[in-house]
Parts: structure tokens; sequence; C-alpha cells
């Protein structure tokens, strides 16, 4: 059949018994494959991680304008990466870095929740707060 209209003749389903196949043009059959691949693809959220970085003795302005930031980064529905850098020898105010990121969080509840606690790697302390969902 498949010859005589000159067309192909594709095995959509190999497992199934007897095996399902179908007869058209092959060309037009990948391309209508490539373009719903296309469309599921540009349905998939895409994430977006946002950075914030202190370092361990911020001040109070410089905090709240921060957190300002981060709170309109989760608002967009980004993900927020803050980390505290430690430059030097300013290693030994781990636990300062720490109050840092974990009252970060606490005024960020409203918009976001902690995925990450914070945890120290090599100079950095991190942590990852995710958008609540709405």
């Amino acid at each position: 059949m498949a010859e005589d209209l000159e067309l192909d003749l594709v095995m959509i389903s190999e497992s199934a018994n007897p095996p399902v196949c179908r007869v058209v043009d092959y060309k037009k059959f990948l391309y209508e494959q490539k373009k719903k691949q296309k469309e599921l693809k540009s349905k998939q959220a895409k994430v977006v991680v946002k950075e914030i970085r202190f370092g361990p003795q911020t001040d109070e302005h410089d905090f709240e304008f921060k957190k300002k930031h981060a709170q309109k980064f989760l608002e967009e529905g980004s993900k927020l990466k803050a980390y505290v850098f430690f430059k030097g020898r300013s290693i030994i105010f781990k636990d300062q870095g720490q109050i840092l990121l974990l009252k970060l969080a606490q005024e960020l509840e409203e918009w976001g929740k902690v995925e990450q606690m914070p945890k120290l790697e090599g100079k950095r302390m991190i942590m990852m707060v995710t958008p609540k969902n709405k």
C-alpha cells in the first residue's frame, strides 16, 4: 500500500502485539515530531538562580538593601543563593556569617522557604532559598 501511494511505512510502536505501523510521508512525520518536542520544551519552567553576596560584618543598612533585592527575586519566582564570602583571616567569624544568613532566612520567611541551611564550602557559607508557590 505504501509503495502504491509513494509514501513510507513507519513503525509507531514496536512493543505492541502486533507492531503498530502507519503509512505516512517520513520527512513530514519527523518534522511533526520535532515540532511537538520543541513545544513541550518551551512549556517547561526554567529555574533561574539569583545570587546575593554578604561579608561577615555586613552593616544593617546594607543588609536591609540586599534583603529588598532578595525579596524581589523571590517574588518574581527565582531561586536565591545567599552567601557570605570570607576574605583572608575573616574566616574566624564563621558564626557571624551563619547568624547573618539565618537572620535573612527568617526575614524572607513570608516569600520563600530555606532549601539548604547555611553550609561552609571553602571560603563561602552558602544558603539556598526557594520561592513559595502562590
